[in-house]
């Protein structure tokens, strides 16, 4: 299994950036235009439609369509972890359908002073293809570096 991982300050409480990734809304803003995102569905842990936020049992489903080719992609997940405590949060998401073999993406946030929050990515993941995808996964983080440093950039400038 490879990892892939990446970390941000952004200068707003962990509160106002908790609040912000705890939904699907918070998803498709910090998705990449070109990759086309759709949320198709929302579902809290009681099979309630569209919930206010995403607690553990809840499921995503969407579909993207990296840079408009191809048919689109369906990528269900599962938020199967989901934690608040003294100056830290958690979510974990673990995709149960989509274009990854595996893939578990841990969203982590501590509070850095009165006004600032560390926000870290950690993705476990596992390219497609069997063993060629396994022999390349190492070089993912091509593909996943810029992705993460446009969800960093987007989270900060929508939140400072």
């Amino acid at each position: 299994m490879d990892t892939y991982e990446r970390q941000v300050r952004v200068a707003a409480p962990l509160s106002e950036v908790w609040d912000f990734h705890a939904t699907g809304d918070g998803l498709v803003a910090l998705t990449p235009d070109w990759m086309n995102i759709r949320i198709e569905e929302q579902r809290g842990p009681d099979g309630e439609s569209d919930p206010d936020e995403l607690t553990a049992g809840s499921v995503v489903v969407s579909s993207i369509r990296p840079f408009g080719v191809g048919p689109r992609q369906r990528w269900v997940s599962d938020i199967v972890e989901r934690r608040e405590g003294d100056g830290e949060a958690m979510f974990r998401d673990e995709m149960r359908e989509g274009p990854f073999p595996h893939w578990v993406h841990t969203h982590t946030f501590r509070a850095d002073g009165d006004d600032g929050t560390i926000v870290h990515d950690r993705v476990e993941y596992e390219l497609p293809g069997g063993p060629l995808g396994r022999a390349v996964g190492p070089f993912g983080l091509i593909g996943f570096e810029p992705m993460f440093r446009y969800r960093h950039r987007k989270t900060k400038e929508l939140l400072e």
